[in-house]
């Protein structure tokens, strides 16, 4: 082949496939647009058909929803017009009713008119009859007066002083006699009762005191405790609650509060303080507040071991916190809480030989001082905040009971409550259990000496046995022998009333005739 014919034939190959090549980079872009054409056309054909669809759903629901609203409407309004219905049936019934008893009060009201009028009647009669009746008497006491010489203010004065005289010595011979018969059948049996409970308790006899007297090691402590222009003590006595009185005692702090658990907290305080050494407020603080929680947990456990001692059932835990806080209380010198045990050992022994609920016994006797635990916080007798107490943690109505009574500020209403009074005097009155201060004890003898010469026919009065008896002398042609027993009685009561005293005071009235002639 000519060498001629194939270049061309190459070239003319070459240009050929140049511009196929071009004409399908050409076409390219084309066959995309028009595909992405069809591809869009036919999105939008299913956007439109969905839509189409969306449109007519939401149509029915609506459609539904308006129906269901409809119905539900329909529904409502009917119970509205049942309600209605029935409102109005029970305005009717009840407007029937009111009539009926306007026109029951209404015929009422007219009986009544016609009773009144006719009582009006019968009042007018009846003072008619009075006043002729009233005339007759007078007509009567002037004929009277006349013959007998006295008036009718006289002769009454001279009747109820006959019967007066012989009715005082009847009621003093009846409550003689009573005395006696019941001395004759109770004092064996109670006697037997008694002496059997103090035979068998056995509790030591102790006097306890709460310590306000603080020792210090020096005297150079006390300005310490003072500390730089008075901080520290101010510090100390904002803290505890209490009064610290630093005088010219020496190696002595006296700690003043009325209520014994603050006086307790702050000896405690600062007696940690002085072996610390460390004085200052940030650490009194701290202190203090150490000192009171671990009271709160001794006062608990003595609550407990009180109760585990006496073999007590479950009491409330708070009300456990209450009885151990008697630790720190004090009455005449006697501890509250070793004064309470006392107590309900005797009352459960007691009981026991009278075949009654010992564990019983004993919860009244142990709560019956409970009000002393709080007295020195709050308003009132112990007898009743004691009894608030015991309400509050729901004790049985017989320790509320003994709570109550046994001062005698209630009725005793059980045997409980009778045998918690007699424990709480045995307690009280046995050798050693109580002192008092020479002030209170000198105004004690004084104010009964007073009582007893205040009663007519009294010559002299003396109080014996430190205070617990009185001897009263009385004139024997004022006083007879009867009217002596009465006498008694009225001290007793008196006494029992007017005064504030530990254990029994014994009253002996004495009457003594003496025939006394000198021979010259």
């Amino acid at each position: 082949m000519d060498p001629i014919s194939i270049v061309i034939g190459v070239a003319i190959g070459l240009v050929v496939g140049v511009a196929g090549a071009i004409a399908v980079v050409l076409l390219i872009p084309s066959l995309k647009k028009k595909t992405a054409s069809n591809e869009a056309k036919s999105i939008i054909e299913d956007a439109k058909a969905d839509a189409a669809k969306i449109i007519k759903n939401a149509k029915l629901d609506a459609k539904q929803a308006a129906y269901e609203a409809k119905q539900q409407a329909q529904i409502e309004i009917k119970e509205m017009k049942s309600e209605s219905i029935a409102e109005e049936a029970r305005l009717d019934a009840r407007e029937a009713s009111l009539n009926a008893r306007e026109k029951e009060m209404n015929r009422k009201e007219q009986s009544l008119d016609a009773k009144n009028e006719n009582l009006a009647k019968k009042i007018e009669a009846a003072e008619e009859k009075a006043a002729k009746l009233d005339e007759k008497i007078n007509a009567i006491l002037a004929e009277l007066e006349k013959v007998s010489g006295m008036s009718v203010k006289e002769a009454h004065d001279e009747i109820m002083s006959r019967v007066e005289s012989k009715m005082s010595t009847e009621i003093a011979q009846y409550i003689k006699n009573a005395q006696d018969d019941a001395r004759d059948q109770a004092e064996t049996f109670a006697k037997d009762i008694i002496s059997v409970a103090c035979d068998k308790y056995a509790q030591d006899v102790v006097t306890e005191r709460t310590i306000a007297v603080i020792p210090l090691p020096s005297d150079d402590l006390k300005g310490r405790i003072i500390g730089r222009e008075g901080r520290n003590i101010r510090v100390l006595e904002q803290t505890l609650g209490v009064d610290l009185v630093i005088d010219d005692t020496p190696e002595v702090i006296t700690v003043s509060c009325f209520d014994p658990i603050r006086r307790e907290i702050a000896r405690r305080t600062i007696e940690t303080l002085v072996k610390d050494g460390r004085i200052q407020p940030g650490r009194i603080e701290e202190v203090a507040a150490k000192v009171k929680k671990d009271l709160d947990q001794e006062t608990h456990k003595a609550g407990e071991e009180a109760a585990f001692k006496l073999g007590l059932p479950r009491i409330n835990r708070e009300l456990l916190n209450y009885v151990g806080r008697l630790k720190y209380r004090t009455s005449y010198g006697q501890n509250a809480l070793t004064h309470s045990m006392e107590v309900a050992y005797l009352t459960g022994i007691m009981a026991g030989e009278l075949k009654l609920d010992v564990n019983l016994a004993k919860r009244a006797g142990l709560l019956h001082d409970i009000g002393k635990s709080i007295d020195f916080e709050m308003e009132g007798s112990h007898v009743f905040l004691g009894s608030d107490l015991a309400k509050k943690y729901n004790e049985p109505e017989v320790v509320v009971n003994s709570i109550e009574s046994h001062h005698g500020d209630v009725e005793a209403k059980s045997i409980i409550a009778h045998l918690v009074a007699a424990a709480d005097t045995l307690s009280a009155a046995r050798p050693g259990a109580r002192s008092e201060t020479m002030e209170t004890y000198i105004k004690r003898i004084t104010q009964l000496e007073e009582i007893a010469k205040g009663y007519d026919g009294v010559s002299s009065a003396y109080a014996m046995q430190s205070g617990r008896e009185i001897r009263v002398m009385v004139v024997p042609e004022k006083i007879s022998d009867l009217e002596a027993i009465k006498l008694a009685q009225d001290m007793r009561e008196k006494i029992e009333t007017t005064m504030t005293y530990p254990g029994q005071i014994k009253i002996s009235v004495i009457r003594e005739y003496r025939a006394v002639e000198t021979a010259k």
